[in-house]
């Protein structure tokens, strides 16, 4: 049985379709990465998986749980940690841990040990009599990710977890979350702006455009997808971009181009082989080049190959939409 299942999930709004025929299945004990641009539906998957709204079409499944029929039972399977901080900065670390287990109708004794446990684990024991409002942002976010597996959910959904962290507080969050997945076979779904986080942690990765999964695969068969080899990036002043980047695709060796600012990404067969014809005749064309740049294929330029566009374009949503979600159905109104 897959942890989660969507088949041919449908969200409309009035004349606006959020999601176009969605299907999904991560199985079991897998980190799987959701990139997509801001509007490209992955909120709306996530409140979908969340028992948050209900879909207009499809069916989805968590844990075995119908997400429309069997809202309770989905909610018990998961754990959320919303991209927003939501702890209360008035409770110490163990009483919100404490009132997170009641919600779920832990007794005293196993709160205690499932907190005590937790805690150590994220390195907040000694810290578990201290307001949250002494906190730094990394420890917040350990203690709500130790929230949110309190009640031992099958599945973790994080919707963008490090944003706002400083780099040393995000790699001690991963560690955090592999940590916990090895432990407990947890699955777990997450959002994220970061390219390096989804190839550190996931195993699969989808990305979702237009309400649409255009792609999914792991890291390197989502490479392996893209037939180019290299990625030339050029620094262009003086020329319309546009015209530049119109020429370009026309060169051999090249089979496609996106636009960043004033940069031009450029996919080619042989990035070495393209490049001195590329500089001649842009050149030609009156372009300044401040900078050139060969390298190998990451996943971000997997991501501007499916959508046209640089994921580090898109600002990540201040609010976010997982309030609440997680809390037992008799509890989350």
């Amino acid at each position: 049985m897959a942890a989660i299942e969507t088949i041919n999930l449908v969200k409309e709004y009035g004349a606006l379709t959020a999601l176009a025929g969605v299907s999904l299945s991560i199985p079991e004990g897998d980190c799987f990465g959701l990139l997509g641009p801001n509007g490209a539906g992955k909120t709306t998957l996530i409140r979908i998986l969340t028992t948050l709204i209900k879909p207009s079409g499809g069916s989805a499944k968590i844990a075995g749980f119908d997400v429309v029929k069997e809202q309770e039972g989905v909610r018990n399977s998961i754990g959320v940690v919303p991209q927003a901080m939501t702890s209360d900065l008035d409770l110490t670390g163990m009483e919100l841990m404490d009132i997170y287990a009641r919600f779920y109708g832990m007794g005293r004794r196993d709160r205690r040990e499932r907190i005590d446990a937790l805690l150590s684990m994220v390195g907040l024991k000694e810290r578990a009599g201290d307001l949250v409002a002494t906190y730094s942002g990394g420890m917040r976010r350990r203690l709500e990710i130790a929230r949110g597996l309190v009640h031992k959910p099958r599945i973790l959904i994080l919707d963008e977890p490090t944003i706002g962290l400083d780099p040393q507080s995000r790699h001690v969050v991963w560690e955090l979350l592999e940590k916990f997945r090895k432990a407990d076979n947890l699955t777990i779904l997450l959002t994220t702006h970061y390219m390096e986080e989804a190839e550190s942690l996931c195993d699969h990765v989808a990305i979702i455009d237009y309400g649409k999964i255009v792609a999914l695969d792991t890291v390197e068969g989502l490479k392996k997808q893209i037939p180019q080899k290299d990625v030339i990036e050029l620094t262009l002043s003086n020329i319309d971009i546009e015209k530049a980047k119109e020429w370009v695709v026309s060169r051999p060796g090249i089979t496609s181009s996106a636009i960043n600012g004033d940069v031009l990404i450029i996919f080619a067969e042989n990035g070495a082989n393209a490049i001195p014809d590329l500089v001649d005749g842009l050149k030609k064309m009156g372009a300044n080049l401040t900078r050139v740049i060969l390298k190998q294929l990451t996943l971000e330029d997997v991501f501007i190959h499916f959508t046209g566009r640089p994921i580090r374009e898109e600002e990540a949503r201040k609010v976010s939409f997982l309030l609440g979600a997680g809390v037992p159905q008799k509890w989350g109104k």
